[in-house]
């Protein structure tokens, strides 16, 4: 695989609430990508800080809250720690950090970060109501990057083969362009369009999308798909990429009107909560 040009700054993101067994795919992804790209690595291991009301939490309740803060602040700080050892090792520029902040200053916190870097890597969460799937929706909406979404099992990045979900819409098109320099590094891309499906519509075909990629040297194929019997265009989707061997889909985010802005768009969240590969998100 080529190297990949012009991704110069990483940063990954997690939350330690202190709970059993939590695990981060994103870091080892983070850091091979890195290595890979020959760039510099952010982590932002923060810990969620207990606020009380002091006129109504006892001494009792205060001192609990007090013991759980440092509990959380030492395991995100030692997380840390492991990730500065295993940068040094990979020899890669690492800069780490262990903040304990509130639940809201988590998000904006790191949003602001990511406005700095030029990819975002972050943990899937299967849960919709969760903080790291709000760290998900804050980095994609509030920060201006791209976001690739890491589900279990992917701890070290691929790149060989990427998918792009086309829909000719504007946001697919800014994954895309977001995404060229992973396209440029990979050594297959199929651009896959859903047809019947008004999420994936033929508005702009996958053919059409096809040249400009060519121009910029990639070696890409387009795939019409037919919707399957039972409507479901993630499942479609998730197919085609396992047919594929692929190891990144390329798809623009969407979340819902104004209401609930908080939620992503339909397509979004199917594959948010149940992706077979890394997701890359662009909005």
């Amino acid at each position: 695989m080529p190297a990949l040009q012009n991704i110069k700054n990483v940063i990954v993101g997690l939350t330690e609430e202190g709970q059993q067994g939590e695990t981060s795919d994103a870091i080892g992804y983070g850091l091979s990508l890195s290595v890979a790209a020959g760039a510099h690595l952010t982590v932002q291991a923060a810990s969620r800080r207990i606020v009380m009301n002091s006129a109504l939490a006892g001494g009792f309740a205060s001192g609990l809250v007090f013991e759980e803060n440092g509990r959380t602040a030492g395991l995100s700080q030692a997380v840390a720690e492991k990730v500065r050892g295993d940068a040094a090792s990979a020899g890669i520029a690492c800069t780490v950090d262990s903040p304990q902040l509130t639940h809201p200053d988590i998000l904006a916190t790191f949003a602001a970060k990511a406005r700095l870097h030029d990819i975002t890597i972050l943990d899937a969460e299967e849960r919709t109501i969760d903080l790291d799937r709000e760290l998900i929706e804050a980095s994609l909406f509030n920060s201006g990057r791209p976001v690739i979404v890491v589900p279990a099992g992917h701890n070290a990045f691929a790149g060989r083969r990427i998918v792009i979900a086309w829909d000719g819409g504007a946001h697919a098109a800014r994954a895309v362009n977001d995404a060229l320099p992973f396209l440029l590094a990979a050594d297959a891309v199929e651009i896959i369009s859903v047809v019947g499906e008004k999420e994936l519509s033929r508005s702009v075909a996958g053919a059409e999308l096809a040249p400009h990629l060519a121009r910029h040297g990639i070696a890409v194929t387009v795939d019409d798909l037919p919707l399957r019997p039972d409507g479901d265009v993630a499942e479609t989707l998730r197919d085609a990429a396992s047919r594929y061997r692929a190891d990144m889909m390329v798809m623009g985010a969407y979340r819902h009107g104004p209401i609930r802005q908080w939620l992503f768009g339909g397509l979004t969240q199917s594959l948010m909560t149940a992706c077979p590969i890394p997701l890359f998100l662009a909005h």
